[in-house]
């Protein structure tokens, strides 16, 4: 049944990818004091040994998953130990069974079984083990893949992403107001349809795209009002709205509803 099985260690050898901030920052991570998809690698390359400060990407580790093949099975009732690898590692699983529900579910694992396993990180004598309270069997290999797409994804969003919204302030519209910037104001007309003037001044759309892009601009989700931008840079509304159409035209910026425009590539 289990003949011809998704190989971990082809695909995943090299563990996780490297980290690579795709995107603005967002809200803080919703990946704190939480269940956390893992590779093994990432286990056993946590250097703390106080379970109590365990940490993964500066988040606190408490309930974690992996998804894995049963490499051996140890019965040593009621606890019941199973060697886990995902081709990015190995680990023990200890899954206690007290009840006829626990042996049922112990009982169904065999070994060169793909499985999932719920449970809590433990080390004793700088040795990584999981104290499990859930296993069960993968019955869609497709649920292999999608296991390292998250942890991908949550390994970039804490070390990336996270780490970009906890270093900027969050801003608002109202603080984006009440924040006049002085090097945006009288605006030389000839600047406009992005050419340069003769002085070396920048061109309108230009001076309106690094506006978009400032790190107070970007924090905010849903956009800056159109009001806002033409108020902090002096300009007309009807040139303001040439220049948006106009960066809107060649992808620089876009427009979150009729009113809302936010920069589509970071500063």
């Amino acid at each position: 049944m289990y003949s011809g099985q998704f190989d971990g260690a082809a695909t995943f050898s090299g563990g996780i990818l490297p980290s690579q901030a795709t995107a603005a920052p967002i809200t803080p991570s919703p990946f704190q004091r939480t269940l956390l998809p893992l590779t093994v690698k990432q286990l056993n390359e946590i250097s703390s040994n106080d379970e109590s400060t365990t940490t993964i990407d500066g988040v606190d580790v408490s309930t974690v998953t992996i998804v894995g093949k049963v490499c051996d099975i140890q019965d040593k009732e009621p606890q019941f130990t199973f060697l886990i690898d995902d081709g990015t590692g190995q680990i023990e699983c200890s899954r206690w069974a007290h009840e006829r529900l626990e042996f049922n579910e112990v009982n169904q694992i065999s070994q060169g079984m793909y499985v999932r396993v719920y449970g809590h990180l433990r080390s004793f004598q700088n040795k990584r083990t999981l104290n499990a309270y859930s296993m069960r069997p993968v019955s869609d290999y497709n649920e292999i893949t999608s296991h390292f797409i998250e942890c991908i994804y949550v390994h970039i969003y804490n070390t990336n992403l996270r780490a970009g919204i906890m270093s900027q302030p969050q801003m608002t519209n109202a603080t984006v107001i009440n924040t006049p910037l002085k090097e945006y104001q009288t605006v030389p007309s000839n600047q406009f349809s992005g050419q340069y003037s003769s002085d070396g001044g920048k061109s309108i759309d230009q001076i309106v795209l690094n506006f978009l892009q400032r790190p107070e601009c970007l924090a905010i989700n849903n956009g800056v009002h159109r009001n806002d931008i033409a108020k902090q840079l002096n300009l007309p509304m009807d040139k303001l709205m040439e220049v948006l159409e106009y960066l809107s035209e060649n992808s620089l910026v876009y427009s979150i509803d009729e009113v809302h425009y936010k920069s589509a590539v970071n500063a």
